[in-house]
């Protein structure tokens, strides 16, 4: 990580999103944990430029802080949306059906 980066912090604490990770199969729930601890592991630039995330901005929806929403791919299947507030990336939801997290 470059001087000055810094590292983003994963907040997992929205109720909605919690639900779902409670409740997915065993196998995608080892492929969206590689990807949060992937996640944490990198500074921001690194994020933003990560291709197997395919972070996309949903222009229509906005974070409660006002920020923007985007969806973020943590598995074949799942796809959570978040947001930015600092140096935390937090978490709303997680889609298991991927086309389900454009709908909202």
């Amino acid at each position: 990580m470059a001087a000055g980066a810094s590292r983003a912090r994963l907040d997992l604490n929205s109720p909605e999103f919690q639900d779902v990770f409670s409740r997915l199969e065993t196998a995608e729930l080892k492929q969206v944990v590689a990807s949060l601890r992937r996640l944490s592991e990198l500074d921001w630039g690194a994020i933003y430029r990560h291709t197997g995330f395919q972070w996309e901005a949903i222009k229509h929806l906005k974070a409660p802080n006002g920020a923007g929403a985007y969806s973020l791919r943590l598995s074949q299947k799942v796809r959570a949306l978040t947001f930015r507030d600092g140096d935390f990336l937090r978490f709303i939801f997680l889609h298991p059906d991927h086309d389900s997290a454009y709908r909202r």
